[in-house]
């Protein structure tokens, strides 16, 4: 024990900064005795703003909140968050007819029927006008009419639906920060105003500007695109990504709800003529912005397109503009320094990834935790495990701009055929020309699995559009009637979810503490919308969504997107 670490210093706060001290805290007082365990420090720079882009998340965020021990209502009041039940793509791609498609990749997919995948038996039949993932679970519907994500006074994290949240990123560092800083964290404010290396190159001190030398055993690096450690002092090259991905630039504003009482429950993508715009609803306002690329327009001119988009909602304002640094160093852990968060890697916020990878890398930093004298296999099988989540991300949205196929702007066209892809993903791409992804196409999946590869495929209609030519041909025998008994079941589980299921407004004051009294009539209802005790919500047919207790107990994970 005499070598074992006694100090962790994180640089840089944020969302990366505080959600690393939070990991780190929480996991380390649940494994080892409180004389054991690093003391953990944190160094934030007053002068710095959080970049504060990602507002959305993926379906895991309930989980590690709950673990952190913070009451969902405190999390909700704290941070104007909504519940998020997929993101609703709008205008990536265009239908036989030359019409553009909106669809929702939702945080649920199809159960097996009849030990056949639910896709394979929409794509055989198709289901009347609606699509695929409108067949297999409410979200897309429970988003566009503003519904929340489960009954009124139901337990903290309860989970019929599978969901994320909305959340103002500003705000949500600074909860963290009050709960770490309780819970022991050491906050020091003040500037690093150069990195100090011993004589192997691992970092020794820091010399910060009021407080001087700081000593370090471990350091965090979570200062941001700037990489103030893992890329100035240590020199860790930085591998680009922007062969793969197009976009480089980001325009973002805040604006008001178009209607204060409709808030819905899903984020929005929608394409523009050189990138897409993001809508996250937050409780009290939206956050909005346009990812875009340099090379197709100006920032002037990418304004005027975002603007003229936002319609009245943007008129006067000024996005502010937002230089993103598209890829990932090289290795994220390097002697006696760990990058976590825009200063380890970032891949365009298409899919909402940003808190995903956080959480990721430090749980991964934990399992790996070295004494002073750091073993190279440690390192080499993190830097392995992070890389392979940067490749798992980076080919799920090149997805998105491979199989696009929009002509109406000369960016579609390039982001389709001049942007690189993975060897990967190449394979997968002309293996699903004959068959729909399958379970073990993917070799590495937290959060992308093959069933959400089905939900974007089927989605953006490739095989009505050129991609896959006779695929419903080569498709095994399917029995008809297990389909269409399938999908009658689900449409009358649908309507009823829907009349008792509360506005989402209405939900988020209840969660808050600000409902005062059950509600009535909400939406389409007509007696109180939440379930009596010892009263079952009517079940979904064609949904197969982990219960609260797998997701818990880890056996089973909500990772979708």
């Amino acid at each position: 024990m005499e070598n074992r670490l006694r100090k962790i210093t994180i640089v840089g706060g944020g969302t990366a900064g505080w959600m690393t001290a939070l990991n780190l805290d929480m996991m380390f007082s649940r494994t080892s005795a409180p004389k054991d365990c690093p003391r953990i420090c944190l160094i934030e720079s007053p002068n710095i703003a959080t970049v504060g882009v990602g507002e959305a998340t993926v379906p895991r965020m309930p989980r590690m909140i709950r673990e952190a021990g913070i009451s969902e209502r405190d999390f909700f009041r704290e941070t104007n968050a909504s519940f998020k039940l997929g993101v609703k793509f709008c205008n990536w791609n265009v239908d036989a007819k030359g019409n553009r498609i909106d669809y929702v990749n939702p945080f649920a997919h199809g159960q097996m029927m009849h030990g056949l995948e639910a896709a394979e038996y929409f794509l055989r039949f198709g289901n009347g006008d609606r699509d695929f993932t409108q067949s297999i679970s409410p979200h897309d519907h429970l988003g566009r009419l503003c519904k929340g994500a489960r009954q009124l006074r139901q337990p903290e994290f309860e989970q019929r639906f599978g969901y994320a949240y909305h959340l103002d990123a500003v705000k949500f560092a600074g909860m963290l920060t009050k709960i770490c800083t309780k819970r022991g964290v050491e906050h020091i404010q003040d500037e690093v105003q150069s990195v100090e290396l011993d004589e192997q190159g691992n970092v020794s001190h820091l010399m910060l500007e009021r407080k001087g030398r700081h000593d370090i055993e471990m350091v965090i690096d979570c200062t941001g695109f700037r990489g103030l450690i893992i890329n100035k002092a240590l020199g860790e090259p930085f591998v680009d990504y922007s062969d793969y991905l197009p976009n480089d630039r980001a325009l973002a504003l805040q604006i008001e709800h178009p209607d204060p009482e409709k808030i819905e429950s899903l984020t929005r993508s929608t394409a523009l003529g050189a990138g897409w715009t993001w809508r996250v609803p937050l409780y009290n306002r939206v956050g909005t912005g346009y990812v875009f690329s340099s090379a197709h327009r100006t920032d002037d001119q990418a304004a005027d397109e975002y603007l003229e988009w936002l319609g009245d909602s943007g008129k006067g304002a000024t996005p502010r503009v937002i230089p993103l640094r598209i890829g990932r160093v090289r290795n994220a852990w390097v002697k006696n320094c760990v990058a976590i968060g825009l200063s380890g890697g970032f891949i365009e916020p298409l899919e909402s990834t940003a808190i995903h990878m956080i959480d990721h890398a430090v749980r991964w930093f934990a399992e790996h935790l070295p004494t002073r004298d750091i073993d190279p296999s440690l390192r080499t099988r993190y830097n392995r495990q992070v890389n392979k989540l940067n490749e798992e991300v980076l080919d799920f949205i090149c997805l998105h701009y491979r199989l696009g196929n929009r002509t109406d702007d000369q960016y579609w066209i390039d982001a389709r055929t001049d942007l690189k892809i993975s060897d990967r993903l190449a394979e997968n791409l002309d293996l699903w020309q004959h068959r729909l992804p399958m379970d073990h196409d993917i070799e590495f999946a937290t959060l992308f699995n093959f069933r959400v590869y089905q939900a974007v495929l089927l989605g953006k209609q490739v095989y009505d559009t050129g991609y896959g030519a006779g695929i419903r041909d080569r498709l095994r025998p399917l029995k008809k009637p297990v389909w269409f008994q399938g999908m009658k079941g689900a449409k009358a589980d649908l309507a009823q979810i829907i009349k008792t299921m509360p506005d989402h407004k209405t939900l988020l004051r209840d969660i808050r503490g600000e409902l005062k009294q059950p509600a009535f009539g909400m939406g389409a209802a007509t007696k109180p919308t939440v379930a009596m005790p010892g009263e079952a919500p009517p079940p979904l047919t064609v949904l197969n969504m982990p219960n609260l207790a797998e997701i818990q107990s880890g056996e089973k994970d909500l990772q979708l997107f």
